[in-house]
């Protein structure tokens, strides 16, 4: 397909957008609208999209995330471009229930790979993988392949990529013409791909699934599920990688933390 008519992507703008036009029921946190609903009700909303070629694009919040939208205006446009916007992590999930605004549970980026997986298996669901070193997500197609036969990978590329580099990357997307895109690369730069690519690449479902290949490929574990009740599953992730993750982790949570007892202060001051 010939690339002439293919859109460039507009540079994200450093002013701080709000965060606005989000699909569905939303519980505001921070100015950031999350999405009110269950796995299986994220599950539906996106199957409609699929089967409507309609453009969904999804986003999801932790407490690290949140953390760095409040640092850097260009991520927050990024995460607010999204249609929806889900809850990510435990810690999100208890802020909205501090707040008396309670979410009725976490949605996060894995569970939502693997939601679309299942059901992608039954309804043949045409899937792009974006994201990680050329070795492992060629593993991440094959294993998907085999472990969800009914979908089918049209596509697979390494997120080592140059600015360079951006636009024909996505003009291999649109040109595979996959009903879902999952982008694992790491913040901010998976947010600001798919911000400035997204109307470009015309993919009905694009959804950051952040770390999600390397557990998929075998790389790293994902908590058990007492952890991931607990809201313990971000010190597990650590466990696996404390030289790289130690500083993030205790800068953002204690953030994290700070920011909801300030706004909560601030709520019981202002209902006075």
């Amino acid at each position: 397909m010939s690339n002439a008519h293919f859109s460039r992507a507009v540079p994200a703008r450093r002013l701080e957008l709000p965060c606005e036009a989000q699909v569905g029921r939303t519980v505001s946190l921070f100015g950031i609208p999350i999405a009110s609903v269950t796995l299986e009700q994220a599950l539906d909303r996106i199957h409609m999209a699929i089967i409507g070629r309609e453009r969904l694009e999804l986003g999801v919040v932790n407490a690290a995330k949140i953390v760095n939208m409040k640092r850097d205006p260009e991520l927050r446009n990024a995460v607010c471009s999204a249609d929806v916007i889900y809850a990510d992590g435990m810690s999100v999930v208890w802020a909205s229930r501090i707040f008396g605004t309670p979410l009725p549970e976490r949605v996060t980026g894995i569970d939502l790979m693997y939601g679309i997986l299942r059901r992608g298996s039954e309804h043949r669901y045409r899937i792009f993988c974006l994201g990680a070193t050329s070795d492992v997500v060629r593993k991440v197609g094959a294993t998907l392949a085999a472990d969800y036969p009914g979908i089918q990978i049209v596509g697979c590329a390494n997120g080592y990529f140059s600015a360079d580099e951006e636009e024909s990357i996505a003009a291999a997307i649109r040109e595979a013409r996959p009903d879902v895109l999952f982008v694992g690369i790491t913040s901010p730069k998976k947010e600001r791909f798919i911000a400035r690519w997204s109307d470009s690449m015309d993919v009905p479902v694009v959804h950051g699934v952040g770390g999600s290949f390397d557990i998929v490929a075998g790389l790293t574990q994902r908590a058990p599920e007492l952890w991931q009740k607990l809201g313990l599953e971000w010190f597990y992730r650590f466990k696996q990688e404390p030289g790289r993750l130690w500083r993030r982790y205790l800068v953002t949570n204690v953030a994290f933390t700070w920011m909801v007892l300030r706004e909560r202060i601030r709520r019981l001051t202002k209902s006075q």
